[in-house]
């Protein structure tokens, strides 16, 4: 499977992942926004869901990693890892019984067993790539590699499907957090590409716009110009 960027952006365009508020809305990270990066109704949805493995599958190759497993962050990329997973296993050339693991983390960890149990359906192993759907802050991806740092995963990349471009509280991108870390970080998409084109789209008006524009002038990486 090849990458193709702008095919891609395209899949985003058509599934509406982005879009815009007259109010703003609360993110997990305490922050106020006015606009979303959602890959819910994908992930819903199986032919999508089909569609953007392939995406992420394409974009490893152009990359030219060579993983053993995907491994989605719970719970927003976890059906993405295991179909992704899947499909990688299924066209290894060393497939086969027992030759690759299809792992699954638990959003919260089982109260007995064996430790490593506690907080995977199948550890991880070989050279892991770690998905996940939005990173912002990216405190849920930072969390999943400590856990698998901790067990001594080998974690050879994470990758964003849409990076918000926001800088941490520390004022470090998530880019530069996972980096420091030891993993690099490769993101699929991201706002500074998207938003502009999104927003001619859409016409959300001037007033979402200036939000927006002060919103990156506020937490972005950089400033975003849209009016």
């Amino acid at each position: 499977m090849s990458w193709d960027k702008e095919n891609f952006y395209q899949f985003i365009i058509g599934n509406q992942i982005v879009g815009f508020f007259k109010e703003p809305l609360k993110l997990k990270s305490g922050r106020h926004s006015y606009w979303y990066i959602n890959w819910r109704n994908v992930a819903e949805d199986v032919y999508s869901l089909d569609k953007l493995s392939n995406y992420v599958i394409g974009f490893v190759n152009s990359l030219g990693l060579e993983p053993d497993c995907f491994y989605g962050v719970p719970e927003g990329a976890t059906k993405l890892g295991i179909i992704t997973q899947y499909k990688w296993a299924k066209n290894s050339t060393n497939y086969g019984q027992n030759t690759h693991i299809l792992s699954m983390g638990r959003a919260r960890p089982k109260e007995h067993g064996d430790p490593k149990d506690k907080l995977f359906l199948g550890i991880p192993k070989g050279n892991v790539v770690v998905l996940e759907d939005v990173t912002t802050t990216g405190g849920s991806l930072l969390e999943t590699i400590d856990k698998l740092n901790e067990i001594q995963v080998n974690i050879i990349a994470a990758i964003g499907i849409t990076n918000r471009n926001e800088l941490r509280e520390d004022k470090k991108s998530v880019e530069e957090a996972v980096r420091e870390k030891g993993v690099p970080y490769y993101a699929m998409s991201n706002a500074l590409e998207l938003l502009p084109r999104i927003f001619n789209i859409l016409k959300p008006g001037e007033n979402t716009g200036k939000h927006i524009e002060n919103y990156f002038k506020q937490y972005g990486i950089e400033e975003l110009k849209l009016l």
